[in-house]
């Protein structure tokens, strides 16, 4: 019986060697698909205990892997989500996500079963970075940079390449129209302060991305309970405190402050995350490379939204 039981452990020992090697956080860019970077974490793989989690199109929220695998040295896994658009009601496809390690980052694939001449994409999966800057009290401000000039858009750059603008100028006021494309600052920035002002019509919704990878939230929610994805939400990752929006119609203030993955967010006055720790990239990444200097951007393509001024502090080591 000890015999068979060492026979049986070896040979799982074996099935899983180097399979822990999947676990981490990882930060992907997908060939031909520069709008979008997704984000997998892979825990317990090497063991018969493996999970994930995954930020990917379409949608991006932050979804437990339903079935995942490691083995012979492949990770595989798959998502229920609607890839192809259809009628309203219509049921999920299931993408299939396929990699092995070269090196030390990870070659992947990605497929809808029954649709993969048309949705097959190769991507890329490097390793999350550590960053160990900390909100500590050990960083100051230096000269404020106005990322909108009240006149124009300069300065401002399309995230989806091919797609028309869809933003405009108009009384010291920048807006969209509802689906308009994505915005990104020229300038990029590490660890700041940044004031927005802006302003929602009813049940509309945007965000700002901090550094093109982790988006704070915009939606015309008065009155609701919060979640992670309500107004002043780290988005799909961490719920506000409490709910700190305004009526539609009616100016409103984020007060965000980034150091590392340390995050702060004053919303209306009121201090709605407090120190958080950022895990990784939300739905609005466009950015992969997390130890380098970012963009700010700001999401066109849901509805429209009015903004009036945009400024970031950019801080150092005192």
């Amino acid at each position: 019986m000890r015999r068979v039981l060492f026979l049986l452990l070896t040979m799982s020992a074996a099935v899983w060697a180097g399979e822990d090697q999947f676990n981490g956080r990882w930060n992907i860019k997908v060939e031909g698909y520069t709008a979008r970077v997704w984000w997998l974490e892979v825990e317990g793989a090497g063991t018969p205990s493996i999970r994930g989690k995954f930020v990917g199109a379409p949608g991006g929220d932050m979804d437990v892997i339903p079935e995942i695998h490691a083995s012979n040295g492949e990770l595989r896994f798959y998502m229920h989500k609607r890839y192809v658009r259809e009628s309203k009601g219509a049921n999920p496809q299931r993408g299939v996500y396929v990699a092995r390690l070269v090196g030390d980052k990870l070659q992947g694939e990605f497929w809808v079963e029954g649709l993969e001449k048309t949705t097959y994409r190769k991507w890329v999966g490097t390793r999350a970075p550590l960053i160990r800057d900390r909100d500590d009290g050990s960083w100051k401000p230096t000269r404020p940079v106005e990322l909108f000039n009240g006149k124009d858009l300069s300065g401002w750059l399309p995230i989806v390449e091919g797609k028309e603008l869809g933003w405009k100028v108009e009384n010291g006021i920048m807006k969209n129209v509802a689906g308009a494309n994505n915005l990104k600052s020229e300038q990029k920035f590490w660890n700041f302060d940044l004031h927005v002002e802006f302003r929602l019509g009813p049940k509309t919704n945007s965000g700002i991305g901090l550094r093109g990878r982790y988006e704070i939230q915009i939606l015309e929610d008065y009155g609701r309970e919060p979640n992670t994805h309500s107004a002043g939400a780290l988005y799909s990752r961490i719920a506000p405190k409490v709910n700190a929006s305004k009526p539609a119609g009616e100016w409103q203030t984020y007060d965000i402050r980034l150091i590392g993955r340390t995050l702060t967010v004053v919303f209306n006055g009121i201090k709605v995350l407090d120190k958080v720790e950022v895990e990784g990239l939300t739905a609005m990444a466009h950015d992969a490379d997390e130890d380098q200097p970012g963009p700010i951007s700001i999401q066109g393509d849901h509805g429209p939204v009015e903004i009036r001024k945009i400024t970031v502090t950019p801080l150092v080591r005192k």
